[in-house]
């Protein structure tokens, strides 16, 4: 059985809108975000893709090239809790369009996929992005849960990439 959910915000009606796709099944658990940015989608890539400015809203990699095959990984957890290795390879990057890779957990069972698309949109960009696969770690942990997914993806994208983003 799949169920929808659809969350609509609106920080401001004619700038900014934000929609929250939760595609639930019993195999599979995929989150999908969109948000218009005030920002050219080359900004925007730049923002995704470059290890510097990654690191002013995002995670702090060592090294990072939007090239399908390449490997990297981060740590990342809750503040005061387990701080998990995760594990990505690009498989997919056309500039200022799509960049695609998986991301798993060391140590972990399951694997999931990370689907960021950009659009223009008059001045600015459409971000969509889709992670699929939840479902397939481990329900035991409840850090994996795809309610702390949902919390993750939307304070990232909708606060930090954002406020980088749009900062005046």
């Amino acid at each position: 059985m799949l169920r929808i959910f659809t969350d609509l915000y609106l920080s401001v009606p004619s700038v900014s809108s934000v929609f929250v796709l939760d595609y639930l099944s019993a195999m599979e658990e995929t989150l999908v975000f969109e948000r218009r940015f005030d920002a050219p989608p080359a900004q925007v890539w730049k923002a995704l893709t470059d290890t510097e400015e990654m690191r002013n809203w995002y995670f702090s990699l060592e090294d990072f090239q939007p090239v399908p095959g390449f490997a990297f990984s981060f740590v990342g957890g809750p503040p005061d809790g387990i701080q998990y290795i995760h594990r990505c390879v690009v498989t997919e990057a056309v500039p200022e369009r799509v960049l695609a890779h998986t991301w798993d957990y060391q140590g972990y069972s399951g694997s999931s996929t990370v689907r960021w698309e950009l659009a223009p949109d008059g001045a600015g960009t459409r971000l969509r992005l889709t992670h699929a696969g939840i479902g397939t770690f481990p329900e035991s942990n409840p850090d994996l849960a795809i309610a702390n997914f949902r919390q993750g993806w939307t304070e990232i994208i909708h606060t930090h990439l954002r406020g980088y983003l749009e900062r005046g």
